[in-house]
């Protein structure tokens, strides 16, 4: 064979006579023991680098023709051992081209020669035709002694395969920033790159023949031991193993994610475990600072969502600690400042942290009762720690770590104490967090959250987030405690602007309910009221403001006051109705100017919009308000009404009726007459005056509830007089109260949309020997006989105690009738709850009270009468005025005023 045949496409070093080096290992593995050599021996196929390049063998002759033939030289040249065997090596599978410098090759092999070169060959599969292969030959001799030839081929091709392969690998294997290593069948590592050696601190050298076990900690060698040799037995990869430990010479724990997967001989034979192990320390590290954000994040989500749903303290405190606890710490507290609690804004001691506080809430995860934790520094038990007990008042000392957090409303920490200060707690405590409650720059309690041990410690993160949910609960309960103050504020305001207890009348029995709309806030602008008026005359109010709220309840207490105030003047009930109309028209503009609101109170109260939409509508006052005159003499009850639901009326007998009495506009509107209608009531007649949110809801129109209401009040066995009947009996019978309470209890009165309040009345009038009433003619003989009447009739009526008294009063008044009034005199004794003595007359000149001077000799009859009466006015009748006074009925005890005493006194 030539060493470069003509033509052929080798590389340069190709062919030539040449002895090829024994390559030195740089290390050899141990020998096995010769007990042991049995077993190599016996073991699987060898599976070696000779599995990857498939060499080829062959013999050559004395004569230089083939002699053996492999059966990979028929794989590797293509020609059977029978095509093979006795023929010229260069013809059998040497190209035409290349067969000169071959047979001139084969000509020095037999001189016994060795020879390495690069010979040609057919190929049928190459792209041309053609391969190369690397033939080693090395001289032999026959049984005879005569020169022959052992040839070993290998496909240049393979060759160059199997060093790119290497090359990369080991490009791979040592550059890689990721840990390689390689662990043999016996699970020893036979090789690692220098990623791996540097994170554990060893040269790549002595990590060869080492095991898990000098690596890691035993409980996770033993895990990696297991995965591989898992690995090994099953050839099913491992992928992101986690394996924690620490590298030599740190502290630091690390954290790894190792994947592992089996390598394989040529042919197939398993001979090791390969693994990639990745440093996920940091990775490690921000999952869980991710992790700890989002949860972080999602209990702050449900504290806004669980935190703040009542106006009640003890509530919110509660609440708090439902959202801590599990999911925070293991055990919670909420104390809150005793002061606040009790309504004082700033409750001694709350600057220095001293003041007296009042455990509202507790909550544990670990135990079933309060645990002293991080409160054993209270002032009263510093000796002997007790757990505090919910609801229990107590303080801390000035000089303690929970003390110091409420004075500076900074957050504290509380180590956690060992077993020997005998915590009645099972679980140590890792820690106490102690954070003040702020809410508006003010401190209103302190909260504590403590997590037992095994627990993770508080971080700066539990810190920031122990400090959000005690501010979000102290807003929640500051807010509490303002509307507690507030709601106590306008729940005065309103219960002093409602009749106290019980309201009486002359000729009337009297029931009263008033229903909040919202349990919660209690004030609105429904009101009602009783107003005794002269010669036992009554008043009957209700009203409603429209609105809501402590505004509403303050318009109220004004109109209230100003109802008050027009029937003491003894208007009739239109005239007082067009007063209050003046009044609710003057409350919503400064200094009571009527001329802005007028305009928008008329288009609001028809269902418009305000002609200038520049008015503030807020600020019009609109109200409703029914108000009646009874006079138990005549029986008879005067009606005015201002845009109210109408009165119900319940004859004995009867079914309920509504009155048609004209409603007229809402008070505030302006512009519009009032009228008026009189009554007739007979004795046990029913009267109710009500709100609308008795009868109105969304539920129902407000027909249907007027028609609910008229069959609540209608007797059972009456005639229904079209209001329907049934379901109304204690109509008719039973008091009052009961009435009120079977309306209410039949009627929709729980939905919360509008205060509701309700009057009622029965009827009653006075007995006709409870009333004198005489006509006196305009002479000066009047005088004397109206004394006598007195007389005569309060002996009648067994109160001689008065007649002195009365006669002088009675005098007293007929003569300025006589002197000062016109026509006919009237003079009336009622006898009730009190004596009434009413003097008429036809002048309109009212009596004006004066104080005489030493020389004058008349003048002092009024301050007679001021003196020696329990009161005494006048007012207008559409005939001209009447006078009149009221006597208190003697009780046994009291002798009353002297009338000697008091005409001494007027000198």
């Amino acid at each position: 064979m030539s060493e470069k045949p003509a033509g052929a496409e080798m590389p340069e070093e190709t062919v030539g006579s040449r002895v090829s080096p024994v390559p030195q290992r740089s290390s050899v593995p141990d020998m096995p023991p010769i007990s042991s050599m049995s077993a190599v021996w016996q073991s699987s196929p060898p599976g070696s680098i000779y599995d990857f390049i498939r060499v080829a063998s062959f013999a050559l002759g004395p004569d230089g023709r083939i002699a053996q033939w492999s059966e990979r030289a028929s794989e590797l040249l293509g020609l059977t051992a029978r095509q093979a065997i006795g023929k010229d090596p260069v013809e059998a599978f040497v190209p035409p081209e290349f067969q000169e410098s071959g047979h001139r090759a084969v000509a020095n092999i037999l001189d016994g020669r060795e020879w390495t070169g690069l010979v040609p060959y057919r190929n049928p599969q190459a792209p041309s035709g053609h391969g190369i292969a690397e033939v080693y030959v090395m001289p032999a001799q026959d049984d005879r002694g005569e020169r022959a030839a052992l040839c070993i081929a290998v496909d240049v091709s393979a060759l160059r395969g199997l060093e790119t392969d290497l090359a990369s690998s080991q490009a791979v294997f040592g550059q890689s920033p990721l840990g390689f290593f390689l662990f043999g069948t016996d699970l020893r590592i036979l090789r690692v790159n220098e990623r791996f050696a540097k994170v554990f601190g060893r040269p790549t050298e002595e990590y060869r023949g080492i095991t898990p076990h000098d690596l890691l900690p035993r409980g996770e060698a033993d895990r990696l031991a297991a995965a591989l040799r898992q690995v090994l037995d099953s050839g099913q990869s491992l992928t992101d193993m986690p394996i924690v430990g620490q590298p030599p010479g740190s502290s630091d724990r690390r954290r790894w994610s190792v994947s592992l997967y089996r390598l394989h001989s040529g042919s197939g034979r398993p001979i090791g475990v390969a693994g990639l192990a990745t440093d996920v320390t940091g990775r490690r590290r921000a999952e869980q600072e991710a992790a700890g954000v989002r949860r972080n994040l999602a209990l702050l989500n449900e504290a806004g969502a669980r935190i703040g749903t009542s106006l009640d303290l003890e509530t919110t405190a509660r609440e708090l600690l439902d959202v801590a606890v599990p999911q925070f710490c293991d055990l919670a507290s909420v104390d809150l400042y005793q002061g606040l609690l009790s309504g004082d804004e700033t409750p001694p001691g709350l600057a220095d942290g001293s003041a007296e506080l009042r455990r509202v809430a507790f909550a544990s995860a670990v135990s079933d009762g309060p645990v002293a934790f991080g409160d054993v520094c209270r002032a009263d038990t510093a000796d002997d720690p007790k757990p505090i007990q919910v609801g229990e008042v107590h303080r801390y000392p000035f000089n303690s770590l929970c003390a110091h957090a409420l004075r500076t409303a900074q957050v504290r920490v509380v180590p956690g104490r060992d077993g020997s200060e005998g915590l009645e707690l099972g679980a140590l405590l890792q820690s106490t967090l102690v954070v003040p409650m702020v809410a508006r720059d003010t401190v209103v309690g302190l909260a504590q959250f403590s997590r037992a041990k095994g627990s993770e410690p508080f971080g700066e993160r539990d810190r920031a987030l122990a400090v959000e949910l005690a501010a979000r609960a102290a807003v929640s309960i500051d807010n509490a405690r303002l509307y507690r103050r507030e709601h106590e504020r306008a729940l005065i305001l309103q219960r002093s602007l409602l009749p106290p207890g019980d309201p009486e009348a002359a000729g009337l029995d009297i029931a009263c309910r008033y229903l909040p709309g919202n349990a919660a806030t209690e004030v609105g602008g429904d009101w009602f009221d009783v107003i005794e008026l002269p010669g036992h005359r009554t008043a009957l109010v209700v009203g409603d403001v429209m609105g809501r709220g402590l505004r509403a309840a303050v318009a109220m207490g004004e109109l209230r006051t100003a109802v008050r105030t027009l029937a003491l003047l003894d208007l009739e009930p239109a005239e007082v109705l067009s007063a209050l109309d003046e009044i609710a028209r003057g409350l919503g503009t400064p200094g009571g100017s009527h001329a802005g609101a007028r305009p928008g109170s008329r288009a609001l109260a028809r269902g418009g919009r305000a002609a200038d939409d520049s008015s503030d509508l807020s600020e019009v006052y609109l109200a409703t308000c029914v108000y009646a005159v009874y006079d138990p003499v005549t029986r008879r009850c005067t009606f005015a009404n201002a845009g109210h639901p109408p009165p119900v009326l319940v004859e004995p007998g009867e079914g309920a009726l509504l009155m048609e009495v004209p409603p007229g506009m809402p008070l505030g509107v302006g512009g519009e007459p009032f009228e008026e209608i009189e009554v007739e009531l007979p004795d046990g007649a029913l009267l109710a005056l009500y709100t609308d949110g008795l009868v109105e809801s969304r539920d129902h129109t407000l027909d249907e509830g007027l028609h609910a209401l008229r069959a609540a009040l209608t007797p059972s066995d009456g005639a229904d007089g079209g209001g329907g009947g049934g379901g109304g009996g204690k109509a008719a019978a039973g008091s009052l109260e009961d009435v009120c309470d079977h309306v209410l209890s039949t009627l929709d009165t729980h939905h919360g949309e509008d205060d509701i309040a309700l009057l009622m009345a029965r009827v009653h009038g006075l007995a006709a020997e409870s009333v004198g009433d005489w006509h006196l003619p305009s002479a000066p003989q009047s005088v004397g006989r109206a004394r006598e009447l007195a007389r005569e009739q309060l002996e009648s009526w067994g109160l001689d105690e008065l007649v002195d008294t009365t006669e002088l009063l009675v005098s007293e008044l007929v003569t300025n009738a006589l002197r000062y009034g016109e026509g006919e005199i009237r003079l009336r004794l009622l006898l009730d709850r009190t004596l009434v003595c009413e003097v008429w007359d036809g002048g309109l000149v009212q009596p004006r009270r004066r104080r005489a001077r030493d020389t004058d000799e008349g003048g002092r009859g009024l301050q007679l009468v001021g003196l020696l009466s329990a009161g005494w006015g006048s007012r207008r009748t559409p005939l001209g005025k009447t006078v009149w006074f009221e006597l208190a009925l003697p009780d046994g005890q009291s002798s009353g005023a002297d009338s000697v005493e008091a005409l001494l006194s007027l000198w």
